[in-house]
C-alpha cells in the first residue's frame, strides 16, 4: 500500500462501550497471566515499538493498570550516559531484562539504534550495520535461555500521526509528550518507514517475530494488542486458597492520638464542595 493510500484509509472506530467491556475482561486475564508468570517462575518480555504517537504509552497504561508492580514493570530508558555510550550496545538493556517471576513492559528498546539513532545520525554505520548483526543473534540466545519475547510495532499513517501531535501540541495536559525530536519525524516520515522497513528484514526472525498492531484506532490497537498476547503464552489460572477477613480482637484500652496534636492537609474536598 502505497503512502497515500495508507493516509485516506477509512477508519471504523471501536464503540467504547465494547471497547471497555472488552478491555476489563482482557485486564482480567491479565491478572492471571501475572500471577501464573509468579507461581511458574516465567520471564516475559515484551517490546512496544512504532510511530511516535502511534499508541503505544497508552497500550502500555492498559497492559499495566491492574498488575502488580513488583511483577510486571516498565523499562523505559533515557538516552544513554557517557560511560555507556562506550559499554556493548546492550548491555543497558540486560540489565532491565527480567528475573524468574517477572514481566518487562520495553517503552521503546534496543531497537531506538534501528530507528531514531539511524535517522537522527546518532550512530554511524559500522555500529549500525553491527546492530543489525549482532540482534537476532542477541534475541535468538534470549528465547533459548526460557524468556518468553514478544515484539510488537504500532503502524499509524502520517495523516493520524500529524492529528495526534497537532491535539497534543493544544492539550496543556498532554503537551510534555511532544520534543523536538518527535515534530522532526514529521519532516523525516519516509526516513523512518525505509530505516524500519530494513529492521524488519534483519530482525523478523522466527525465534522473535514482528507483531504489527495497525493503530489508527487506538482502542482497536489495544484490544488487539492485549489479546493477542495473551493468545501467545501458555498461562493457566492458577488456583489460590481463598481469604477471609479474621475478626477484629477486642480493644486493649488503646486510645487514638487527639487530631489537633498532629498536622492534618487543608480539607480542599470540602471548599470546592461548599462553593
Amino acid at each position: 500500500m502505497s503512502r497515500h493510500q495508507h493516509k485516506t484509509k477509512s477508519v471504523d472506530r471501536m464503540p467504547k462501550k465494547l471497547y471497555e467491556r472488552e478491555l476489563l475482561r482482557l485486564q482480567a486475564e491479565l491478572v492471571k497471566l501475572q500471577e501464573w508468570v509468579r507461581v511458574e517462575g516465567a520471564r516475559v518480555v515484551v517490546i512496544f515499538e512504532g510511530r511516535d504517537a502511534a499508541g503505544k504509552g497508552s497500550t502500555i497504561k492498559r497492559v499495566t493498570e491492574y498488575l502488580n508492580p513488583r511483577v510486571a514493570r516498565i523499562a523505559a530508558l533515557p538516552a544513554p550516559t557517557e560511560r555507556q555510550r562506550t559499554e556493548w550496545y546492550f548491555q543497558r538493556y540486560i540489565e532491565q531484562l527480567p528475573a524468574a517471576g517477572e514481566i518487562v513492559l520495553f517503552d521503546r528498546s534496543w531497537y531506538n539504534r534501528a530507528g531514531v539513532e539511524r535517522v537522527m545520525g546518532f550512530c554511524n554505520s559500522k555500529e549500525y550495520t553491527r546492530f543489525l548483526h549482532q540482534c537476532p543473534i542477541f534475541e535468538r540466545l534470549l528465547v533459548e535461555d526460557g524468556i518468553q519475547l514478544r515484539k510488537y510495532w504500532f503502524s499509524v499513517s502520517d495523516n493520524e500521526q500529524e492529528n495526534r501531535f497537532r491535539s497534543r501540541l493544544e492539550d496543556p495536559m498532554r503537551r510534555w509528550k511532544l520534543s523536538p525530536m518527535d515534530l522532526e519525524s514529521i519532516a523525516r516520515w519516509e526516513d523512518y518507514s525505509r530505516a524500519k522497513d530494513e529492521m524488519f528484514v534483519h530482525t523478523d526472525v522466527p525465534e522473535a517475530p514482528w507483531y504489527v498492531v495497525e493503530s489508527e484506532d487506538k482502542r482497536s490497537a489495544r484490544i488487539n494488542m492485549i489479546a493477542h498476547l495473551l493468545s501467545t503464552i501458555p498461562y493457566y489460572e492458577v488456583q489460590r486458597p481463598p481469604l477471609e477477613l479474621p475478626p477484629r480482637p477486642p480493644s486493649k484500652g488503646y486510645e487514638r492520638t487527639p487530631r489537633e496534636m498532629q498536622t492534618h492537609v487543608p480539607d480542599h474536598a470540602s471548599a470546592i464542595q461548599a462553593t
